[in-house]
């Protein structure tokens, strides 16, 4: 039986975590948002 690789966490991760991924997800869903809620005001 094999044993099973132990990797360090940043070997293990498979994501970028720099270069601001997460204020550029928070906006986007921000601005998802908003969106929705401009269609539910206007499309009345």
């Amino acid at each position: 039986m094999e044993e099973r690789p132990v990797l360090k966490p940043t070997e293990a991760r498979q994501g970028v975590t720099g270069h601001n991924v997460r204020y550029v997800v928070t906006i986007g869903v921000i601005l998802v948002v908003i969106a929705f809620i401009a269609i539910a005001i206007f499309a009345r």
